[in-house]
């Protein structure tokens, strides 16, 4: 082992994996692919907290917002954030269907590429026929591209998986948008992303899956967090699944609802569907016929008591914490709601 490195074990897979002192724990836990939960990545969400058995860390910008101090004197860390200081030991809560699943690195091909939005495009990945991906609805997948990468959703379900698909937002700044998008004045011609394109990804990853069950079900998009949930959505629809959904999708204005159409679609064919947009910059003209406000809210406002019901809900980080803190209090048991809270950052967060 080299002298800037440091072991982490993980209990109770009895894994262990190494890790550079300067790379956060979690990120050199998927890099060996082991499938640690996770969600947001930037320390908001608390997915990624384990118990410290063993050694020492310390985050770099101080405790994270996800992690309360007296989380931390209980010996919690977020492994998104932390940096090992020693050898480790940590108790990481597992979810037994998706903690065996293999992190594959695969090839791909661009197959098609579809503008939804001005700010959102849909992107086909065709895989090699020999090495089919297995994954769950909700979880996710890394593009690599030279030494950075970018997580998305997988949009698609796993029964339709011939294609991949990945709902990418155009970020400022983004080296792998831009070349996607094509629009930036200094991203040469040869450098952009079209069909036929090729690409490594590498997944599939994260711990936000849907589970099947008798109960009804709440599903809340924030933006592209509408992806995941399609994916989920899909599956459940397309199975003859009668289970009982109700959708709602959040966005500043109609034309961020890029799929909406899909949606109605849905909801004409399936009649356990019900489906409500929020619009929380409403123009008088969106008003008229769309629910105003934040997305929480309309849920709260329709379901005043969620004892009954199971949440998946995908979207930034402020919308999953507004949630987070006013459910419970409404009667929804933590472990009845399942969340994937990302950013929107350059070349760093599913989009």
């Amino acid at each position: 082992m080299r002298k800037d490195e440091h072991s982490v074990r993980v209990e109770p897979l009895g894994r262990t994996f190494r890790v550079p002192a300067a790379q956060a724990v979690l990120e050199a836990a998927l890099l060996a692919g082991l499938n640690l939960p996770h969600s947001c990545k930037s320390g908001h969400c608390g997915s990624c907290r384990a118990r410290l058995v063993e050694g020492a860390i310390h985050y770099p910008s101080g405790r994270p917002l996800g992690l309360s101090a007296a989380e931390e004197a209980g010996g919690f860390a977020l492994l998104c954030q932390a940096r090992a200081d020693t050898d480790l030991v940590v108790e990481a809560r597992l979810i037994a269907n998706v903690a065996d699943v293999e992190i594959k690195t695969l090839p791909c091909r661009i197959e098609r590429l579809t503008l939804l939005a001005p700010d959102v495009m849909q992107v086909m990945l065709r895989l090699p026929a020999v090495e089919p991906l297995r994954f769950q609805p909700g979880q996710y997948l890394d593009v690599l591209l030279e030494d950075r990468r970018r997580s998305f959703s997988i949009a698609s379900p796993p029964h339709d998986s011939g294609l991949i698909e990945l709902h990418v937002r155009r970020v400022s700044g983004g080296g792998f948008t831009e070349r996607l998008f094509g629009g930036a004045a200094h991203t040469p011609a040869g450098a952009r992303l079209d069909a036929g394109s090729l690409l490594r990804i590498e997944g599939p990853i994260g711990q936000f899956i849907y589970r099947d069950g008798p109960g009804a079900v709440l599903m809340i998009a924030g933006g592209t967090g509408f992806a995941p949930l399609k994916a989920m959505l899909r599956h459940v629809l397309e199975s003859g699944a009668s289970r009982r959904i109700h959708f709602y999708w959040g966005a500043r204005h109609e034309r961020d609802l890029y799929e909406q159409a899909l949606v109605l679609e849905w909801v004409r064919r399936y009649p356990q569907l019900t489906f409500t947009a929020a619009l929380s910059e409403a123009d008088a003209a969106e008003a008229a016929h769309t629910r105003v406000g934040w997305v929480h809210d309309a849920v709260l406002a329709d379901y005043p008591d969620l004892t009954p019901f199971e949440v998946y809900a995908a979207g930034p980080p402020a919308m999953i914490e507004a949630l987070r803190a006013s459910f419970p209090r409404h009667g929804l048991a933590p472990e009845r709601l399942h969340f994937d809270s990302f950013d929107y950052a350059p070349d760093a967060r599913r989009g």
